[in-house]
């Protein structure tokens, strides 16, 4: 991609697995790949930043900036790199935007790849942003490949986030944390979609604070475990005023995985309405033989469930 510096084709298929970038990204954009900068771009709104100390970036979008978008992927292809980054992003009022981040690791060696990172948002006021992180993992090196996001949200009176979180290949160990404080008026819409095979481990811990009036929170998840590996979902909602909150995990189960929901709900407000949903379970046969008798295998008959139930 010209413009973009020191990229091989390994970190090129990654791009393009987590941030869908087959090109330059049209807009503003910051791309890191093994620990470096490998390329950005400021738009006349959107301006990104290196922190003065640390690794990471300050992102500022102008008030008022409508249908523009950033792009922040990171990628990593040296086996045995660690790192630590901490982006924060200060959304002004009445902006409408869209944010894509996402990391992928490919190893193919025998040490452990591992990237943390923790991005807060600010919303101001009236604000709305969509935002994207897609998780990706290659390589078959023995060397695990670990990621660690963790999100913090402010969100100012009647702003609107939309949080879409997937991780469907590779990642051998994760733990996301995620945690939102919501003003008056204030909308939140988390959707986790998650697969795990092996014997892969990945726990999501939300914890949504409704301080305003009518704010709401909506967080779902839908997740599928095979073979030997474990999923743990934690899903925290505090209504401290009037408003309305719901949390849902939808999991399928497969082989010797093993699955743990733990929705908690807590009203501080008599006006608080809150819900919460949990579900986990096989495949039915029925499902399987259905699709057998259209001419599908069993493992094909499988697949198309599961593909189907993660989009």
């Amino acid at each position: 991609m010209a413009g973009i510096q020191n990229v091989d084709s390994i970190q090129l298929r990654l791009l393009e697995e987590v941030a869908d970038l087959h090109e330059v990204p049209a807009g503003a954009y910051n791309i890191r790949a093994n620990g470096q900068m490998a390329g950005r771009v400021n738009s006349a709104n959107i301006e990104i930043v290196s922190k003065e100390e640390g690794e990471g970036i300050d992102i500022h979008i102008k008030p008022g900036t409508k249908h523009e978008s950033v792009h922040i992927p990171v990628v990593l292809s040296q086996s045995g790199l660690t790192e630590m980054v901490y982006n924060d992003f200060y959304i002004g009022d009445g902006a409408d935007v869209v944010i894509v981040a996402g990391c992928g690791i490919h190893n193919g060696g025998d040490q452990d790849s591992k990237h943390d990172g923790l991005h807060r948002f600010f919303l101001g006021k009236d604000a709305k942003v969509r935002y994207v992180e897609k998780h990706y993992g290659s390589g078959d090196g023995r060397g695990q490949r670990i990621m660690n996001p963790g999100t913090e949200v402010t969100m100012e009176e009647n702003s609107y986030m939309e949080m879409e979180m997937v991780q469907i290949k590779g990642v051998d160990s994760t733990r996301r944390t995620t945690k939102a404080d919501l003003a008056a008026g204030a909308k939140l819409v988390i959707r986790e979609r998650l697969l795990t095979h092996g014997s892969q481990f990945a726990e999501s811990s939300f914890v949504v604070n409704l301080n305003g009036e009518d704010s709401s929170a909506n967080v779902i998840s839908r997740s599928v475990a095979k073979e030997d590996s474990t999923q743990i979902f934690n899903a925290e909602i505090n209504g401290n005023a009037r408003c309305a909150g719901h949390s849902e995990c939808d999991a399928i189960i497969m082989d010797n995985a093993k699955i743990s929901a733990i929705p908690k709900i807590t009203a501080n407000n008599t006006d608080a309405a809150l819900i919460h949903e949990a579900a986990i379970g096989k495949i039915a046969g029925e499902q399987i033989i259905k699709l057998m008798t259209l001419g599908l295998t069993e493992a094909e008959a499988e697949a198309q469930i599961v593909n189907g139930f993660l989009k």
